[in-house]
């Protein structure tokens, strides 16, 4: 098994994290025990004492198309899967517009965009433990429980590829801060948004060295330049607290937070 050395202030999408060594697992390899799947680090704010990293490499990159299946492996980009939908003319996959990183991240987290999820068509996924069926996955709102790492997931097959839709989606995202961040630090509570409360709670721009909650958008972590993962969580702490106090209502974090002690 390979290893590749990664920089995490510069691969990861919020801009924070040390350079270590990941291991690379390509078909044939088994996933190592007690290390970290970090995928292409889009949802992730990964500590300076990270526990042991691994990741997916090029051998599961990779699109199949077989009559009424899509069939696509856990490393492949969100970009590529888009493209060859839209070449395609299949439906299902409009939402992934400008949504950042792999299907495996898609897969662990149920990505999506309003009422569009990645398990609306899916058909099942295939891990180190064997294949399992949607039905025997537990997942829901940005939650899904992998009976393993996600190797590959196959998909119905909907015909016609929506470019409405598509635009519609994308210009959602229009109204996320440029800065570099990992997302939506937290999902959304039923009925309510996490955004609206941390802004009710004067959460909206605030600043803790050079991290900050975005002025654009306040349920986004943002990277002023040089922001540090301590400043980071501290931050994702108080507004934990300050929702909780003033709303009652329990955030729960849809960032990852990559760090030995919480390994």
């Amino acid at each position: 098994m390979r290893r590749r050395r990664i920089d995490f202030s510069k691969f990861s999408s919020i801009k924070i994290g040390p350079v270590v060594d990941v291991a690379v697992l390509e078909l044939g390899d088994r996933p190592l025990e007690n290390h970290y799947l970090v995928g292409s680090a889009n949802n992730l704010l990964i500590s300076p004492t990270p526990p042991p990293l691994m990741m997916l490499g090029r051998d599961f990159d990779y699109i199949k198309l077989d009559s009424d299946r899509l069939t696509i492996g856990a490393a492949t980009p969100t970009g590529k899967i888009l493209s060859f939908c839209k070449r395609h003319d299949i439906g299902g996959f409009e939402f992934v517009a400008k949504l950042p990183g792999t299907l495996g991240g898609m897969l662990a987290m149920n990505a999506g965009v309003k009422e569009h999820e990645t398990y609306d068509t899916l058909l099942e996924i295939s891990t180190e433990n064997g294949t399992f069926s949607k039905s025997a996955i537990p997942h829901g709102y940005r939650f899904a429980d992998l009976p393993g790492i996600a190797y590959e997931a196959t998909f119905t097959i909907e015909r016609g590829f929506d470019g409405r839709l598509a635009a519609e989606l994308l210009e959602l995202r229009k109204n996320q801060p440029k800065e570099p961040s990992a997302g939506s630090a937290f999902k959304n509570p039923p009925g309510d948004f996490a955004g609206r409360l941390m802004e009710a709670c004067g959460l909206k721009g605030m600043r803790r060295g050079n991290m900050a909650w975005s002025h654009k958008h306040a349920n986004f972590l943002v990277n002023l330049g040089g922001g540090t993962f301590e400043d980071g969580v501290t931050l994702i702490e108080e507004a934990k607290k300050r929702v909780l106090e003033m709303f009652g209502v329990k955030l729960e974090t849809e960032i990852r937070i990559v760090d030995a002690v919480f390994a």
